[in-house]
């Protein structure tokens, strides 16, 4: 049974209306940053509806090459094309009665956005080389990192098709927004990964709590589960603490994280003097909070003003606003 951990109200009124509207036979996009738990909510619609005993198919649009897309989605004949030995049903076909979820929707080619349009409404598909098409009943659920009706206006996604998945819209909120969701999410991660690895789970240190807290995850609640997992998997101690966690940022000029000493050690220059290596810390952890001085404050441990009197002095006033 599908369970999305929260005490956040805008989650919990997203999972009450996505509950509801499993009960009809309307298209859902599901709109969010990466790592939201989107695919979670179209698993928890299909749960909730009337197609709960029949089949669950995704297919990411993004991963396959738009010439494979094709065939995957629709299937195709005998024939149909060098290499076509033998028939093969595609994804709308298998689930035929059930629920398909087409993850990154944004990534589908313009041609093929087309085929799709008329898959949904027609309620049939054409396998490639065939001449008869092939009656479906399909729930689509499509889901998106990007804003749909902005592609639309780039003219990367077409209009017709945005507003026959756009019946009923869910956009997920990024972690960051859900703040109060960190710490439950955070127990639930040791608990199962202390599990999953045989070790106590031993829970974390106030300073490693204030920290997640803090960090605002561009790679929201996945990037969230890889940090603890990896915590719990190499922490020494009883408890996870700060020296546990290590986060990675994909620019090497934003990496952020909780180091060891040593570590940070290595990363000082000879020669530089302690303000030199405060106004170095202070400016990375501006960048690393995103210029949010409450919580840049809040993680290097020194008061609001201290840090605007920093500021100050280091002439960075405009910048991090």
């Amino acid at each position: 049974m599908i369970e999305i951990l929260t005490h956040d109200r805008r989650m919990r009124d997203l999972i009450q209306l996505a509950k509801t509207v499993a009960q009809s036979k309307a298209t859902i996009l599901i709109q969010g940053e990466s790592g939201t738990g989107k695919e979670l909510v179209a698993n928890l619609i299909h749960e909730n509806s009337s197609r709960s005993n029949r089949p669950f198919v995704a297919i990411n649009c993004a991963a396959i090459p738009e010439n494979l897309l094709e065939s995957e989605l629709f299937g195709y004949e005998r024939g149909a094309f060098t290499g076509a030995m033998t028939a093969k049903s595609g994804k709308f076909e298998l689930a035929n009665g059930g629920t398909l979820l087409l993850d990154e929707i944004s990534e589908m080619d313009c041609r093929l956005q087309a085929k799709l349009l008329r898959v949904i409404q027609e309620g049939e598909v054409d396998r490639i080389g065939s001449r008869k098409p092939l009656p479906i009943d399909v729930r689509i659920i499509a889901t998106t990192n990007r804003s749909l009706s902005q592609c639309v206006q780039d003219g990367s996604f077409r209009e017709d098709l945005f507003y026959r998945l756009n019946v009923v819209n869910l956009t997920l909120p990024p972690l960051r927004e859900r703040i109060g969701d960190v710490e439950l999410l955070a127990r639930h991660m040791i608990e199962k990964y202390s599990r999953k690895n045989g070790k106590l789970n031993a829970g974390m240190t106030s300073e490693a709590l204030n920290f997640l807290q803090t960090h605002p995850w561009p790679g929201n609640i996945r990037e969230l589960e890889n940090a603890i997992e990896r915590a719990v998997i190499t922490t020494q101690s009883g408890q996870i603490g700060l020296k546990d966690l290590v986060i990675e940022r994909t620019d090497p000029s934003l990496k952020v994280g909780v180091q060891d000493q040593s570590e940070l050690e290595k990363s000082w220059i000879p020669g530089k003097t302690l303000d030199d290596i405060e106004r170095t810390v202070i400016i990375e952890a501006l960048q690393y909070h995103q210029g949010n001085r409450t919580h840049t404050a809040r993680a290097l441990g020194i008061s609001i003003r201290t840090l605007r009197n920093k500021i100050s002095d280091y002439k960075l006033l405009g910048i991090y606003v």
